[in-house]
């Protein structure tokens, strides 16, 4: 095919020759000599060289990973109103509204969820707390008194349901009536012989 100045637009190709692996057959004596293992030393310099880089890259991500940022709505359902006496996000008074201006600033300072919590704590007391701090005077009682109470009444069942299966399989014990008089006895055997019973 000729182009438009009487030159040909075919291009002289190389003849092609297949890579080692795809070789069909027995490799030459100079191909023999390398033996098929010669890259793996490369191999493994390469991949030495990639865990490396990998290491080097990962490691700032990780050690920049931010701590999870504090939130409004998380925190108002672990916060009390002082006022109100409800969870911070059921209330709506002048005092909730403070107390959520006051989280919001501590949010804005980059604070966590666990410094914001301390901060309510010192300004508002203890009670501001939805959920009592684990190991602090009796707070602990929160969580053992419902326990020992579930406890308790497991066992005041097992016991009540023993006492009855026992009762039961004996069958019920007839306690002995009082004493007829004979003008009594009479009369009921009269009473009796009138049912047919």
């Amino acid at each position: 095919m000729e182009g438009l100045r009487g030159q040909s637009s075919e291009v002289p190709q190389a003849p092609l020759e297949r890579p080692d692996w795809l070789q069909r057959g027995r490799p030459s004596a100079a191909r023999r000599g390398a033996g098929r293992y010669r890259y793996l030393p490369m191999r493994k310099s390469h991949l030495a060289a990639l865990l490396t880089l990998a290491a080097l890259v990962a490691a700032p991500a990780v050690a920049a990973t931010p701590t999870p940022r504090a939130s409004l709505p998380d925190i108002e359902d672990e916060v009390m109103c002082p006022s109100c006496g409800v969870p911070l996000a059921l209330a709506f008074s002048d005092q909730a509204e403070r107390e959520r201006n006051f989280i919001r600033a501590e949010i804005a300072r980059g604070k966590t969820k666990s410094e914001i919590k301390r901060d309510l704590v010192s300004e508002y007391g203890s009670s501001v707390l939805a959920l009592p701090e684990s190991g602090k005077g009796v707070n602990w009682a929160v969580y053992a008194v419902p326990i020992a109470a579930v406890v308790l009444a497991a066992i005041a069942i097992v016991v009540a349901l023993r006492r009855w299966r026992r009762r039961g399989a004996q069958g019920p014990e007839a306690e002995p009536g009082p004493e007829l008089s004979p003008s009594e006895t009479a009369r009921l055997e009269r009473d009796l012989s009138r049912y047919d019973v």
